[in-house]
C-alpha cells in the first residue's frame, strides 16, 4: 500500500548540509520562485526574519526572485488554482521548476511550499525536498506583503485586479452559480410574504377598531380587511355619504346591493361624531395598510415565477406556496432534495413529533403538506394514507427539480395526476395508474416537446436521438443498458482484465440404469443371506 512523501518541517539534510532553499510562491498572476540563504541559517535567525518581514529593505537581504511565470490567460490560472487546490502538479508549474529548480543536486535542494498537498505532488513526481510551516510560512507571509514590489513590471493594483478575477472565477466554478436558479430569494419571499401576512392583519384590526367607533355597522357589511381599508379611506366621515358616492363604493365592493347597504347604514349609525385630525390619521393609516397589501399581492407573484424557475415540478405539485414553504423550512431546495419521504412528511411538525416520542404517544401524520389542497380533501380515515402518498411525490419532485438541468412541470403534472388518482382511489375505489406508466407519459412529451435528446438526458443516455423526437421510452432505457455495458466493458479493458463469463448451474450426471440396478441386486441378496 503506498503512501504520499512526507514533507520536512525545518530538518537539514541527512547526508550534507542543504545549498540553497527556494520558495514556491502561487499568486493570482503566475508562479513565483524565489532563491533564500541556507537553510540552516535563515531558521537560527527566526526571531529576525519575523520582525524583518515588515521591513522591505531587510526582506530584500533574505529573498530574491528567482524566476516567474506569469499565466497567458484568466483561464489558464483557473485551470493553475484548479490544479494547485487538488494536489495536482500542473504542466506550467512542472515546467517553470524543472527550468530552474538545480537538476543535479536534487537532493541537496530545498524546496518551501505553502501547501502540503502540491508539496507532496512534487516531491513524488520530482524528486524535490519539499518543506513547509514554520520559516517557510514566514517567507511566505512576507513574499505576499511585497509581491508587487518583488515582480518587476508589476503593480499592487494589477494584482489585486487579478486576484479579485480569479477569487470570482474560482468560486463560481467551485458552486456553479446560476443566477436563475437560487433558492435563497425563495426563502427570504416566503419569510416576508409570512410577515406581510401577519403585519397586515394587525393593522386592518386597529382600524376596524378604530374606525369602528364613527362607523361600527361597516364591520358587519364588510369582511374582507383590504375592502374595508379602502371603504375607510374613500367614506371619511360617514354623514358626508351620499348617492353621489355609490359608484366608488361600487367599484371597491363589486356589489350594487352591498354598496346601497352601507349608504343606508351610513345613515342610521350608531357611531359617534369624529374629529378631522382624527379622520386624517385613520386616512393615512388605512393607506399604509393598503399599500402594503398591493405590495404583498406583488410579492406573491414573484414568488409564482421564482418557484416557476427554481422548482417548477415542487410548485406544480403541491403549490407556490406551501412548496416555497418547505424549501425555507429544509433550508434549501438541496437539503429537500435530500430529504427521504418520511421527513418531508413531518416537516413542520418537530415540536408534535419530539412531544410524541417523549410521550410515547401518537406521532403526527403531516406537517407542512397539511396546507395542501389534498389532505383538507381527503376523508378524515384517509389523511394519514394521502399524506404519505404525498410525500413521496414532493419529494420525487424535488430531487427532479434539484439535479435536473433544464427545469420543467411536465413531471410536476403528472405527480399531481398521481395524487388525484390516488385520492379518487381512497373514495371510489378506482385503481389509479402504475408510477412507471405516468412517468413514460411525461418522459414522452418531454421528448416531443423539447426534442428526443433531451429526453434522452433524463435517463442518462448519451445517444443522439435529436432526429427521432417521438423516441420511445423503451428504445431510450436499450439504449441506456447499452451504454452501461460498454462502460464496464471499457473499464475492465483498461485495468487489463476481461470479462468473465458468469459461472453455470451444473447439472448432477445422471447414473446409467445398469449401475443402479446393480446395485439394487447386492442390497438384495445381502437382506438374503442376513
Amino acid at each position: 500500500m503506498s503512501s504520499q512523501p512526507s514533507l520536512r518541517q525545518h530538518q537539514p539534510c541527512p547526508d550534507k548540509p542543504c545549498v540553497l532553499l527556494h520558495v514556491l510562491f502561487e499568486h493570482a498572476a503566475g508562479y513565483a520562485l524565489f532563491a533564500l540563504k541556507e537553510v540552516e541559517e535563515v531558521a537560527l535567525l527566526l526571531p529576525q526574519v519575523e520582525q524583518s518581514v515588515l521591513n522591505i529593505g531587510k526582506f530584500h537581504s533574505l529573498v530574491r526572485l528567482a524566476a516567474f511565470a506569469p499565466f497567458k490567460s484568466a483561464q489558464s490560472a483557473l485551470d493553475n488554482i484548479n490544479a494547485v487546490s487538488e494536489g495536482v502538479l500542473h504542466e506550467d508549474l512542472r515546467l517553470l521548476l524543472e527550468t530552474h529548480m538545480p537538476a543535479k543536486k536534487k537532493k541537496a535542494a530545498l524546496l518551501g511550499v505553502g501547501d502540503a498537498k502540491i508539496g507532496a505532488a512534487i516531491q513524488e513526481e520530482l524528486g524535490y525536498t519539499c518543506q513547509t510551516g514554520g520559516v517557510v510560512a514566514e517567507i511566505m507571509r512576507g513574499i505576499r506583503l511585497h509581491f508587487h514590489t518583488l515582480v518587476k513590471g508589476l503593480t499592487a493594483q494589477s494584482a489585486s485586479k487579478a486576484q479579485l478575477g480569479l477569487g470570482h472565477s474560482y468560486s463560481r466554478a467551485k458552486v456553479k452559480f446560476n443566477v436563475n436558479r437560487v433558492d435563497n430569494m425563495i426563502i427570504q419571499s416566503i419569510s416576508l410574504l409570512d410577515q406581510l401576512d401577519k403585519d397586515i392583519n394587525t393593522f386592518a384590526m386597529r382600524i376596524r377598531e378604530w374606525y369602528g367607533y364613527h362607523f361600527p355597522e361597516l364591520i358587519k357589511i364588510v369582511s374582507d380587511n383590504y375592502i374595508y381599508c379602502r371603504l375607510a379611506k374613500l367614506i371619511g366621515n360617514r354623514k358626508e355619504l351620499n348617492e353621489e358616492s355609490l359608484p366608488g363604493l361600487e367599484e371597491i365592493v363589486m356589489d350594487s346591493a352591498k354598496a346601497q347597504a352601507i349608504l343606508d347604514a351610513s345613515r342610521s349609525s350608531m357611531g359617534m361624531d369624529i374629529s378631522p385630525i382624527d379622520l386624517i390619521n385613520i386616512e393615512s393609516f388605512s393607506g399604509r395598510v393598503i399599500s402594503l397589501s398591493e405590495y404583498r399581492k406583488g410579492l406573491q407573484e414573484y414568488l409564482r415565477s421564482k418557484m416557476g424557475q427554481v422548482a417548477p415540478s415542487l410548485s406544480a405539485l403541491i403549490g407556490e406556496v406551501v412548496g416555497a414553504r418547505l424549501i425555507s423550512h429544509a433550508g434549501s431546495l438541496t437539503n429537500l432534495a435530500k430529504y427521504p419521504a418520511s421527513t418531508v412528511q413531518i416537516l413542520g411538525a418537530e415540536k408534535a413529533l419530539f412531544r410524541a416520542l417523549k410521550t410515547r404517544g401518537n406521532t403526527p401524520k403531516y406537517g407542512l403538506i397539511f396546507h395542501s389542497t389534498f389532505i383538507g380533501r381527503a376523508a378524515a380515515r384517509n389523511k394519514g394514507r394521502i399524506s404519505r402518498y404525498l410525500a413521496n411525490k414532493c419529494t420525487i419532485a424535488s430531487r427532479i427539480d434539484c439535479f435536473s438541468e433544464v427545469p420543467t412541470s411536465i413531471f410536476g403534472d403528472k405527480l399531481r395526476e398521481q395524487v388525484e388518482e390516488r385520492l379518487a382511489f381512497y373514495e371510489t375505489g378506482e385503481p389509479p395508474r402504475k408510477n412507471l406508466e405516468v412517468m413514460k407519459e411525461a418522459v414522452a412529451e418531454v421528448s416531443r416537446g423539447r426534442g428526443g435528446w433531451e429526453a434522452a438526458a433524463w435517463l442518462g443516455v448519451g445517444c443522439d436521438v435529436k432526429s427521432q423526437p417521438d423516441l420511445l421510452v423503451e428504445e431510450l432505457k436499450t439504449e441506456l443498458k447499452k451504454k452501461r455495458k460498454r462502460e464496464v466493458t471499457s473499464e475492465l479493458e483498461e485495468n487489463g482484465l476481461e470479462a468473465e463469463a458468469l459461472p453455470r448451474k451444473k447439472h448432477k450426471a445422471a447414473i446409467d440404469e445398469p449401475v443402479t440396478s446393480d446395485k439394487k441386486k447386492k442390497k438384495k441378496a445381502a437382506r438374503d443371506e442376513d
